[in-house]
């Protein structure tokens, strides 16, 4: 699936993933491969990107913001993001 993570400012993250776990309002969960269409809120926490099948990973601390999947597409748009590595 394609991953697209956005901040005001710039496009910190764009290709192809296995699987993205972020911090829901709700409670942390994860979109993988072919998930049903969603939208929801994010609130403040990690955001953990599953890069390829050897479970190499990039993780985010991410501030609130929105996920919308929709045709195996993940689009998260946040107000600031930094990379940990």
């Amino acid at each position: 699936m394609t991953l697209e993570i956005l901040t005001p400012d710039r496009k910190l993250f764009s290709g192809e993933v296995f699987g993205v776990q972020m911090p829901g309002i709700s409670g942390s969960f994860e979109v993988l491969d072919r998930h049903a269409p969603l939208v929801s809120a994010l609130k403040a926490g990690r955001l953990k990107v599953l890069r390829d099948k050897q479970n190499h990973t990039a993780s985010y601390d991410i501030q609130g913001g929105f996920v919308e999947v929709l045709n195996n597409k993940v689009t998260v748009l946040v107000e600031g993001a930094i990379i940990i590595e």
